[in-house]
């Protein structure tokens, strides 16, 4: 992760676009949050939902992770920390049987303290809900109140990536109100350093401190931790237009802006009032294909499909420089436990003749390829448009439909709307967290006797030397199904007002613990 005062240099962003133009047409109510007790953050656009298990989207998590919070969670070194649950849980000898206990005096939005009934319905509607819920369904027996402030959670079968499950903020595991849950939700009563008052759609959420929040007494570390709510209110607006997320910060409009474009850290570290922030790496690109439904369906297409990219092309377009983006066909670096080359040589082929010849064997007959993307996270348009090339080079009809992000994550739900879309996820050290495909039920379908077979040896092992060496097997079916194309690794620009203070780079920005001054 980078540190704060990180600013690379990078080509100027010409933007054109003037303060004085800019104050009037950004979101409306914004004037009214001005002052160091509320934070204007500008995020990419319009949060389809703010049920934080009814999506994975990253605009979700960030906005629901100040609201809700997990049994666990994940401190700056990626190892699992309580945060509701008071300690580690206690295994039984055979590994089959967790016993979490629970934070003591923790209260609810709504008043009252949290107890086991609250995490018992909670987790009991994140396994119905999410991807990695109905993937562990086969694992996890029951999940039961013992006593009110003590869980247990009787497995079926051995699943070393339980606790990390239970933490990552992501289509996340969120503990709430047990009289709030429904099946689409109204309230939102958890229990985070902040509490949802009011959303205005298209033009903001807005979160305020929760007094009664009952922190931790350990220092802050990542996403663990003390969680203390030094600004009054949070404010998220949907700024879906990058240039506009740019010039705000640039202009004080806004104290932070999520996924600023790479040209623009030039115009954004250079200004006054503002510094950017790279990290490096945040994540990866990736390209999920529909499994279940029209040309993807048939193996030797997708596999086509991964044969006609030429991934460093397409990366380049995404990101403009190299200094912004690494090639790698491992799915974890050196130095991981899961580190692998298997499939490697299915890595950034740039074959349009050897695609071409795949889609001879499998008699595709033309059927346009829809690849849904968004201009919103700008690289991915960018790097669709890229793709389409190479595509129709290699013999692919393709139709190239752009919409804004919360219709892709709509569409994506459907089977009969798209081929492929363009996502991207945080690089996170457990490979059972992302993506999401690697559950059941995810947008794609990816449902294999390979798939089953690789993942339940994986998953069945829980000493990490072995396991580590099972995860090749895992990453060797990736590459031979094509369930998703990981392009590379990639650096995330954000962009900060002068005036916040303490704030730290994650995967899923946080507010918490974070300062404004005057």
């Amino acid at each position: 992760m980078a540190n704060d005062d990180v600013l690379l240099s990078r080509r100027d962003f010409q933007l054109g676009l003037g303060a004085a133009v800019l104050a009037t047409s950004l979101a409306p109510g914004l004037a009214r949050a001005q002052g160091a007790t509320s934070a204007n953050l500008a995020m990419i656009g319009e949060p389809q939902s703010l049920d934080p298990m009814a999506s994975t989207a990253d605009l979700v998590s960030i906005i629901m992770q100040h609201v809700y919070e997990s049994l666990y969670t994940f401190d700056a070194d990626w190892k699992v920390q309580p945060m509701l649950a008071a300690d580690i849980p206690t295994v039984s000898q055979d590994g089959k049987l967790y016993t979490i206990p629970l934070r003591q005096g923790v209260k609810l939005h709504n008043g009252r303290d949290m107890n086991a009934e609250d995490v018992v319905a909670s987790l009991n509607r994140w396994l119905a809900m999410t991807a990695r819920g109905k993937a562990l369904t086969k694992d996890i027996a029951s999940i039961t109140a013992k006593d009110p402030a003590t869980v247990e959670i009787a497995l079926n079968n051995l699943q070393p990536a339980l606790l990390a499950h239970l933490g990552l903020p992501s289509g996340f595991a969120a503990i709430m109100a047990k009289e709030s849950i429904a099946d689409n939700l109204v309230e939102f009563v958890g229990t985070g350093p902040y509490k949802f008052r009011e959303r205005r759609p298209d033009q903001y959420v807005v979160l305020t401190k929760f007094d009664d929040y009952a922190p931790r007494s350990e220092a802050p570390s990542g996403y663990a931790g003390k969680r203390e709510a030094k600004i009054a209110e949070l404010r998220f607006i949907p700024a879906p237009n990058a240039n506009t997320r740019v010039e705000g910060v640039v202009a004080g409009q806004y104290h932070f802006a999520d996924q600023l474009p790479v040209e623009s850290n030039k115009k954004v570290s250079t200004a006054s009032g503002a510094r950017a922030v790279l990290t490096m790496p945040y994540g990866f690109p990736y390209f999920p294909t529909n499994t279940k439904q029209g040309p993807m369906a048939d193996v030797k297409v997708r596999q086509a499909f991964q044969m006609a990219l030429n991934d460093e092309e397409i990366l380049l377009a995404g990101f403009g420089d190299p200094q912004f983006f690494t090639l790698a066909a491992e799915h974890f670096p050196k130095g991981s436990p899961f580190h692998s080359e298997a499939g490697k040589d299915k890595y950034n082929r740039g074959d349009a003749d050897g695609a071409k010849k795949l889609l001879a064997e499998a008699k595709y007959d033309g059927t346009p390829i829809r690849i849904l993307n968004s201009k919103q996270y700008d690289f991915h348009n960018r790097m669709a448009m890229v793709m389409a090339e190479q595509m129709k080079a290699a013999g692919f009809e393709v139709k190239l439909d752009v919409v804004d992000w919360a219709t892709l994550v709509q569409r994506r739900n459907d089977p009969a709307l798209w081929d492929i879309y363009v996502t991207h996820s945080a690089f996170l050290p457990e490979p059972m967290l992302t993506p999401p495909q690697l559950g059941d039920g995810a947008p794609g379908w990816w449902k294999t006797p390979a798939k089953d077979a690789a993942l339940a040896a994986f998953n069945g092992e829980t000493d990490p030397a072995k396991r580590g060496a099972l995860w090749g097997n895992v990453q060797q079916v990736i590459y031979d199904e094509v369930p998703y194309i990981r392009a590379g690794n990639f650096g995330a620009l954000l962009g900060l007002s002068a005036k916040m203070k303490d704030f730290t780079p994650m995967p899923w920005p946080a507010f918490w613990n974070v300062e404004l001054s005057a």
